[in-house]
């Protein structure tokens, strides 16, 4: 089973997306912060993580930065998930070392898409 590491701070968000990928057959672990978003991508060893930008402790981008710089962790597929809509915001989302960008409210269509596309190209 496909394990998603979903690093979001809004519990309903949180909740929301969480029980639609359980649905969807993925096998989900929860962050509520940055900081522990770093720890559980050490610990869990996700297959992809769904990184929120604007978090507590460690914002979306600097924890992926510190994720990316783990040797083991490097080559797993980060998808930044902002409210943030503006074409800088996705450059700076790439530029801290996320794979792919998309935008909030999550259409669930379009992100199992990229999720496929980046899952896909780790096989």
């Amino acid at each position: 089973m496909t394990k998603i590491l979903l690093v979001e701070d809004n519990e309903m968000n949180r909740d929301m997306l969480s029980r639609r990928l359980l649905r969807k057959g993925f096998e989900m672990v929860i962050a509520v912060d940055g900081a522990q978003g770093v720890e559980m991508a050490n610990s869990e060893r996700p297959d992809l993580i769904l990184m929120d930008m604007s978090l507590p402790e460690i914002d979306g981008w600097e924890a992926t930065r510190l994720i990316k710089s783990n040797d083991h962790l490097k080559h797993t597929p980060i998808i930044a998930l902002t409210a943030h809509a503006m074409p800088s915001d996705k450059q700076n989302a790439l530029d801290a070392g996320c794979d792919d960008y998309d935008t909030k409210p999550v259409e669930l269509p379009r992100l199992l898409d990229k999720m496929a596309q980046l899952l896909n190209a780790n096989d």
